[in-house]
């Protein structure tokens, strides 16, 4: 089942590159638990099907990146872009769409939380496996405030929308 407006994020943890080793972080892929990352936030999680795809590389991250200072100006604390992929891809697709420090590039390496939030896509038809739908969600403390899927292309999930929401 699908999440829905007003439901608490899933338990579930996902992976992240950290290009500066800080306290807490080595560099390199480091494990998160979804539910402390979001605790007394606001945060902007958009998901994709794939890093490195051409909607997603070309329109999706680039979208977020051009944006983010306006999303955070509304108030909004943090960007994620989530996406079935490890962490090593997750964050050489973040250098190479120049989001490190802006997008949080979180890899949702074996679908576990895609598929906790009901937001899976089977895309083995075009050999990619299990993937994630196009999606825009904001959450507040973990609960989904608004929930915003594509059924084809970058559209209710881009940048652009989610500052019409924002207000």
């Amino acid at each position: 089942m699908t999440i829905q407006i007003g439901d608490r994020l899933p338990e579930g943890t996902l992976a992240e590159f950290i290009e500066n080793e800080t306290a807490g972080c080595t560099l390199g892929p480091n494990t998160f638990q979804v539910a402390d990352l979001v605790k007394g936030k606001k945060i902007v999680i958009f998901g994709l099907p794939g890093a490195f795809t051409p909607g997603c590389s070309v329109q999706h991250v680039p979208g977020y990146v051009k944006h983010a200072d306006a999303i955070r100006a509304k108030g909004v604390d943090e960007i994620w872009c989530i996406s079935v992929n490890d962490a090593f891809v997750m964050g050489a697709w973040g250098r190479d769409q120049k989001a490190t420090g802006i997008v949080r590039m979180m890899a949702d390496g074996n679908a576990t939380f895609t598929k906790a939030l009901g937001l899976d896509n089977d895309f083995s038809a075009h050999g990619m496996g299990t993937r994630s739908k196009r999606y825009a969600m904001l959450v507040e403390d973990g609960v989904v405030k608004s929930l915003d899927i594509d059924a084809k292309g970058v559209d209710v999930s881009s940048a652009e929308s989610m500052l019409q929401k924002l207000g």
